[in-house]
């Protein structure tokens, strides 16, 4: 079931032995090794550069908290006892500005500063460590080396920041924040649909010649479904009500019409004549996804108010749709706040890892990517060897030489400027979504993940539809692109010969 043997008439007796080898290889490591190659580490054994990518994560981490908690009112008013926020001390104020008008060092003002100076942190470090592939190059040393040099001079910029008057650092510095934000969510869509093509893609390899992948796809598709029904049913029940909530019922049964068109469309004839590799697991995992998606939208939207009998009655939110004492739902909250920064990691970790192992061009060159056997490390091939013409191209696990995997000891892991980059990206994401996207200036943290606003939800509404169109390009791009070897007649054409034919 791990390994799927590709045996051809020339087979020798040495290939056959290599093959075997290989298949004890793989049997060998546990199923934690398989599992924590997908995850962010790739390895249970912790390296230089796994030490230093976890040391970033820590650190931006860190500088997510600190936002949160200059954002919070609560903890402003019990721990300075202020209510409007924390201002500069006056005299330090007129001695740079020369006028009391000082900064608030707290509120949305507050984070867009710590974000402004963390995005800086990631973005010179991105510019600095450009078309590095060597792991013993001395810019490499900038990544993994000067740790308490790189924390002092992250405090600098967010210090410099602070010290930056508000008409000259909102203005700018909201719209970078917005375009920023927006280029995230589509590179965390691109990830999330090549992440369900891989899997389907590798998963499907091995079910054409073992009945036992085709069992594990078989569970894996039900898994996702199920999980996209159950999330279905418990979004009609906690956020819509028989007295209110139009919008909510019609985002959520349109949404639901998208993943039957999706699931549809991915075993149709005409679509598997020319992309085999669709199928309903990879359809399922989009599915669950759109259902997240969904469920994000309709959590940051504001309630809905309605008079019943006389009183005023708040609809559409969890723990808000009786009609009697009202108490807010943290669990939403602290739920969406962790499956975001989730996907947060997720992203910067896996982009920086596919432009290394793909290049520049790694958003297409993943989807045309040819399994050679399925396994449940089949997100990261490891195997890299110089291509003519070009840097690295990535070579099969299971036809791996001495000389790739000398070529791929002198590669990096994954690619240093991506992964920063990734994080200058993720720093304006979670800064605009901490601040309510476009309403910023009242922004707090006890209504960001509660109270909600429409920016937030339209954002999170358009990401999905986003999400939705993508799939659909992915599905519908080689129907559309023109083929030199295919007969006269048009695909639509071939599709309705495979639909009548008996």
């Amino acid at each position: 079931m791990i390994g799927a043997k590709a045996v051809t008439a020339q087979t020798t007796t040495q290939g056959l032995a290599q093959q075997y080898s290989g298949i004890d290889d793989v049997i060998v490591k546990t199923p934690f090794y398989q599992v924590t190659c997908c995850c962010p580490s790739r390895r249970p054994s912790l390296t230089e550069s796994s030490c230093s990518r976890l040391l970033y994560i820590l650190l931006h981490l860190g500088t997510s908290a600190i936002c949160c908690l200059l954002l919070s009112r609560t903890v402003i008013e019990r721990v300075w006892g202020k209510a409007h926020g924390i201002q500069m001390p006056s005299v330090l104020c007129a001695h740079l500005f020369g006028n009391s008008d000082c900064p608030v060092l707290s509120g949305s003002g507050a984070v867009y500063r710590v974000c402004a100076g963390t995005a800086t942190f990631h973005l010179l470090q991105a510019v600095l460590l450009g078309r590095l592939h060597s792991p013993t190059s001395p810019r490499a040393q900038l990544h993994h080396s000067f740790w308490s040099f790189k924390l002092v001079f992250l405090l600098g910029l967010c210090t410099v920041a602070f010290c930056i008057p508000d008409e000259h650092l909102f203005p700018a510095w909201h719209y970078i924040g917005i375009c920023g934000g927006f280029t995230f969510i589509l590179l965390q869509l691109v990830l999330i649909t090549a992440f369900a093509h891989s899997w389907n893609k590798n998963w499907q390899t091995g079910a054409a010649q073992d009945c036992n992948w085709f069992l594990a796809v078989l569970l894996a598709t039900l898994g996702f479904y199920g999980l996209a029904g159950v999330g279905t049913v418990l979004l009609f029940h906690h956020y819509t009500h028989s007295d209110g909530c139009l919008l909510n019922k019609m985002l959520l049964s349109l949404h639901l019409c998208f993943c039957g068109l999706l699931s549809f469309l991915s075993i149709a004839p005409c679509i598997r004549l020319k992309r085999p590799s669709s199928g309903l697991l990879q359809a399922s995992i989009i599915s669950c996804y759109i259902m997240y998606l969904t469920f994000s939208a309709l959590s940051s939207r504001p309630p809905e108010t309605i008079t019943f009998q006389g009183q005023n009655h708040t609809l559409c939110l969890p723990g808000k749709n009786k009609m009697g004492p009202q108490i807010p739902d943290t669990s939403v909250a602290v739920l969406s706040a962790g499956i975001m920064y989730t996907c947060v990691l997720f992203a910067c970790n896996e982009a920086s890892y596919l432009a290394e192992l793909f290049g520049p061009l790694w958003i297409i060159k993943v989807y045309n990517y040819e399994f050679q056997k399925p396994s449940l490390c089949f997100c990261c091939p490891q195997t890299v060897e110089p291509e003519d013409g070009q840097s690295s191209r990535v070579r099969p696990a299971d036809q791996e030489t001495p000389q790739a995997a000398q070529v791929q000891r002198q590669h990096l892991p994954y690619s240093y400027s991506a992964f920063h980059f990734t994080f200058f990206l993720a720093s304006l994401y979670v800064m605009v979504t901490l601040t309510n996207w476009f309403s910023y200036e009242g922004a707090e943290l006890e209504k960001t993940f509660t109270k909600g606003s429409w920016a937030t939800f339209w954002v999170k509404v358009a990401s999905c539809w986003a999400c939705v169109l993508l799939y659909l390009g992915l599905l519908l791009a080689p129907l559309l692109a023109s083929d030199s070897e295919s007969p006269p007649p048009g695909w639509w054409q071939h599709c309705h010969l495979i639909s009548t034919a008996r």
